[in-house]
């Protein structure tokens, strides 16, 4: 199963729902400018450099406003890198559909596109590593699936979807239950082997306790990359390893190189950079 594919079949509610937002009864001052038969045809042009995605839900966005076939010329792929200036797309239809689709489609595509190219900025760093870039939970609420799509198709990896796929035991699960091993215990009792478990861990003796309850993945979350090497020594190899909290570009490298499995990066989606990109009518 394509996952890709998954999530893009998700998207046609969060179209409907940002062109409700947008549009509403109308857009009043395209309806009372542009004549409805008045036909036209637009490009989208990368303005800075990065890797695009999200062409497909642009496209849904102009197909949703649009009774009609449209005419969808695509010159690039999701997952090209493109340089200033670079055509993207196509367009030929309607002028009113050309107008009032813009922002909307935009917004999908510069954010997704901001997505996969901050996404491929850090993976390229874990070039000759066996280190995998995961994503998290950290995505605007109601756009997960583009959000996470968006990470794919920049080279990263998929974390859990929500809380329902996969155990997490943090801080505050942990202090509830008492300690790693009992709320391991609890799960284990409920679920058995039903999910991966991952345990939050801080410190070395944290480590050795994940160790001993036999969890699937360990966090090592917020340590100096001395202590985190010192922690990937004492697992060995027993258990998966990931890294988190405070990652970026200029130190995802050294944090890989200390043998972890994964490193997940919130920044990739809850702060990320939309890439700049324009709708230009011909």
């Amino acid at each position: 199963m394509d996952i890709r594919k998954e999530y893009l079949k998700k998207s046609s509610s969060i179209i409907e729902l940002a062109l409700e937002e947008d549009i509403a009864t109308g857009d009043i001052t395209t309806k009372t400018i542009i004549p409805i038969t008045e036909s036209s045809t637009a490009k989208l042009i990368a303005k800075q450099e990065g890797v695009v995605a999200g062409l497909v839900i642009a496209k849904k966005v102009f197909e949703t406003l649009e009774k009609k076939e449209i005419k969808w010329d695509q010159k690039i792929q999701d997952g090209d890198f493109v340089k200033p200036g670079t055509e993207l797309v196509e367009l030929s239809t309607s002028y009113q559909t050309i107008l009032s689709g813009e922002r909307t489609a935009l917004n999908f595509l510069q954010r997704m596109s901001g997505i996969a190219t901050k996404t491929r900025k850090l993976v390229d760093q874990l070039n000759g590593t066996k280190t995998k870039l995961l994503d998290t939970r950290k995505t605007i609420p109601g756009f997960r699936y583009l959000d996470k799509y968006s990470v794919l198709i920049g080279g990263g990896n998929n974390h859990r979807f929500g809380l329902y796929d996969m155990i997490m035991l943090k801080e505050n699960h942990i202090k509830t239950a008492g300690s790693i091993t009992n709320a391991v215990r609890q799960i284990r009792n409920k679920f058995h082997d039903k999910f991966k478990i991952e345990v939050e861990t801080t410190n070395i003796n944290e480590v050795k306790e994940a160790i001993r309850s036999n969890v699937d993945i360990i966090m090592l979350d917020n340590m100096t990359n001395e202590l985190m090497g010192n922690c990937v020594k004492v697992i060995n190899g027993k258990i998966e390893t990931e890294a988190s909290g405070n990652i970026s570009i200029e130190n995802i490298r050294s944090v890989a190189l200390t043998g972890v499995n994964y490193i997940s990066v919130g920044s990739i989606t809850h702060s990320v950079k939309a890439l700049d990109i324009s709708l230009l009518i011909q």
